[in-house]
């Protein structure tokens, strides 16, 4: 099947990822504690609780794989769903770790030390790294229609305006502006806390099948526009993992044979799939009233 094959091709960007994360993470925390950075050691966090957001989305990805069975005929998409609910949970608590910690260095700012410009170096390279990563996973999101892995994506980019944020900080804290880099810490905490609940948000309105009610638009018109289409009485759509699945209610005329029906319902089947890349779609016949 296309979309497991699809599947299989993502799994190369949340490695990247994974492997990106992992050795920017141990740079920013030896470099960060070692010149006195604390914005850099929260960006280090930062970059470990990414860590677990890469894994959930490469484990997703895997269960997501697994063809249909007797105990999940319609497959196992929803499991990049519940991947990232374990996700932010583990990212809200390294957030609130940050924001403890840059809290209680701003409660003591005697004990907040000047950082070295070497953390700051560390943090332009990490930017520039995690851009490059950005622009590799937002292409192949978009090539193989992957919605975790455009996430995963997006929240490169974020890391690499948050290491650009945390250089600014450690520059300004370099020339005897210490609070600036504890501040810069604190924003960080929160931008880690903010992310983790824009991801369960969305996990958590996918799971109990919401959907952008503005986003049926285009499907409707594609279905409308068929000629043999009478009306569109119903649709509605869900989001399962990175697939649609799609459920419409039309009339036709009631002259119509089987056949004739059926190739219409193969029709819509199609072009929802071409046009919009949605995944199953559920038609509904039914035969128009006469006036």
């Amino acid at each position: 099947m296309k979309r497991y094959e699809e599947l299989r091709q993502g799994e190369s960007g949340a490695w990247l990822s994974i492997i990106a994360y992992i050795f920017l993470s141990a740079l920013k925390l030896v470099i960060g504690y070692l010149f006195f950075s604390q914005a850099l050691v929260a960006d280090g966090f930062n970059n470990a609780s990414d860590i677990i957001i890469s894994i959930a989305v490469l484990i997703g990805l895997r269960i997501s794989q697994k063809p249909p069975d007797h105990d999940h005929p319609y497959g196992h998409f929803r499991a990049e769903h519940i991947a990232a609910l374990f996700a932010a949970v583990l990212m809200a608590a390294i957030g609130i770790q940050v924001l403890i910690e840059a809290s209680s260095s701003l409660l003591n700012p005697e004990a907040i030390v000047a950082p070295s410009l070497v953390a700051a170096w560390v943090a332009i390279f990490s930017s520039i790294i995690m851009l490059l990563v950005y622009r590799y996973n937002k292409k192949l999101a978009t090539r193989i229609n992957s919605q975790a892995l455009m996430a995963a994506a997006k929240d490169n980019k974020a890391d690499a305006l948050v290491s650009l944020g945390a250089c600014i900080g450690i520059i300004a804290a370099h020339f005897r502006l210490g609070w600036i880099d504890s501040i810069t810490a604190f924003v960080i905490g929160l931008l880690i806390c903010y992310t983790a609940w824009t991801i369960f948000r969305d996990a958590t309105h996918a799971l109990t099948d919401g959907f952008d009610d503005s986003s049926l638009s285009a499907y409707k018109k594609t279905i409308a526009d068929l000629e043999h289409v009478q009306s569109l009485k119903t649709m509605k759509a869900r989001q399962v993992g990175s697939a649609i699945h799609a459920d419409v209610t039309i009339e036709v005329k009631s002259t119509l044979t089987v056949k004739d029906s059926h190739e219409i319902a193969d029709e819509i089947e199609s072009l929802l799939s071409q046009k919009h890349g949605i995944d199953h779609t559920s038609v509904h016949i039914e035969p128009q009233e006469d006036e």
